[in-house]
């Protein structure tokens, strides 16, 4: 899609709101074998690598992913981290995915004694204030349960891709940075992926997606960290708009 054809979607999105399939769907010329590699690698995980799981953030790679693994009725399980401060559309999801999906979804929660400690302490507001103080809110909401959801667990999958940004530019389809420390490989089957490619399987699939990917939120994590992007912004920019472009990150992919 050319950004002319993408400005005459948004324009015309004032009187006929456009959809996020309308806008992005669009197949690489090598999406077969890109597919392809990716149902494969998706079943290595499940023969080699059990027991395995899914970390979701119910984004549009995500609910890709699960789609993959509910239609091949692969041995894997799905998580998803309810930190407390998820939009209401993306609660919504959580539920109908849970009512649908054929793969078990646990959710993982931060421990409420925490959370009140930290708003106690710092304040409701605290995650504006420096970079610190907002990773530290991360850590009680999100690194914390991810431990527990890890636990136990040989192997994990995320929704990382290449294009994302270029801190996620050499993401691999198997990432063994953290055997060594943790015991744990990382699956990045969509790796190689494209915007174009993800919503092309989601529209032609008729994926149940986060309804914010029509309001222009490619990426979607808690409310207050989260926005929608102008024309022209890079893919992550609307999270965590007022810090510098380098730290687009809450640790759950951060390497020391």
């Amino acid at each position: 899609m050319t950004r002319n054809d993408m400005t005459s979607l948004l324009i015309s999105s004032r009187t006929a709101p456009a959809k996020a399939t309308d806008l992005h769907a669009k197949a690489s010329p090598d999406f077969a074998a890109k597919l392809a590699e990716t149902q494969a690698l998706l079943q290595r995980a499940s023969a080699e690598f059990a027991p395995v799981t899914q970390a979701s953030s119910l984004g549009a790679e995500d609910v890709v992913i699960t789609h993959l693994i509910n239609a091949a009725q692969l041995d894997i399980t799905v998580f998803v981290l309810e930190t407390g401060a998820l939009h209401t559309e993306t609660l919504a999801l959580l539920e109908r995915t849970q009512a649908h999906s054929r793969a078990p979804i646990h959710v993982f929660r931060p421990v409420s004694e925490s959370v009140i400690q930290f708003v106690r302490d710092k304040g409701q507001d605290a995650i504006y204030k420096s970079m610190e103080l907002r990773k530290a809110c991360c850590g009680v909401r999100k690194m914390e349960p991810l431990a527990r959801a890890l636990k136990g667990q040989r192997a994990w999958i995320t929704g990382l891709r290449q294009e994302q940004s270029n801190a996620r530019a050499e993401v691999p389809l198997l990432d063994e940075s953290e055997v060594a420390t943790k015991g744990l490989h990382k699956f990045n089957p969509l790796a190689r992926w494209t915007w174009g490619d993800v919503w092309h399987y989601i529209a032609t699939h008729q994926v149940d997606y986060n309804p914010l990917h029509d309001q222009f939120f490619p990426s979607i994590g808690c409310a207050p960290c989260t926005r929608a992007i102008s024309l022209g912004e890079a893919f992550r920019s609307g999270r965590w708009w007022w810090e510098d472009e380098a730290a687009k990150e809450c640790g759950l992919h951060v390497k020391p």
